[in-house]
C-alpha cells in the first residue's frame, strides 16, 4: 500500500488534521454577528462617553488651577507694590486654619485682594 489507508473497508486519505467543518447554520451565523457588532457598538458608546467624562473633569481640573494661578499672581503684584494681602496675613499669622482651598474661597479671595489694592 502507498500513503492510502484502509479503515474499515474505506480508503482514507492523508490530509487535514483536526475537526472537519461542521454544516453551520448561515442564518445562526449571522445572527452571531449581529449580536456581536451590537455588543461592539455598546462596548464603543460606553468608552467614548467614559472618555468624555473624563476630558470634562480634566477640563474643570484646569480652569480651577488657573483661578488659583491668576489669585497668585495678584498676590505677588500686591506684594511688589508693598501691599501685603489679608488672606498672606492670615496664613503668616496662624489666623486662618488649615483647609483645603476650595473654588469659593478663591472667588472670594480675587474680590477681597483687589480691595485690598487699594489699602496701604
Amino acid at each position: 500500500m502507498d500513503d492510502n489507508k484502509m479503515v474499515a473497508g474505506k480508503v482514507k486519505k492523508p490530509g487535514k488534521r483536526g475537526r472537519k467543518p461542521a454544516k453551520i447554520d448561515l442564518k445562526a451565523k449571522l445572527e452571531r454577528s449581529r449580536q456581536s457588532a451590537r455588543e461592539c457598538r455598546a462596548r464603543k458608546k460606553l468608552r467614548y462617553q467614559y472618555l468624555e467624562e473624563l476630558v470634562s473633569s480634566k477640563e474643570r481640573a484646569i480652569c480651577a488651577l488657573r483661578e488659583e494661578l491668576e489669585m497668585y499672581k495678584q498676590w505677588c503684584s500686591a506684594m511688589d507694590q508693598g501691599k501685603i494681602p489679608s488672606e498672606i496675613k492670615a496664613l503668616l499669622t496662624g489666623d486662618e486654619q488649615k483647609t483645603p482651598q476650595s473654588s469659593n474661597k478663591t472667588k472670594s479671595s480675587k474680590s477681597s485682594i483687589s480691595s485690598s489694592n487699594g489699602q496701604a
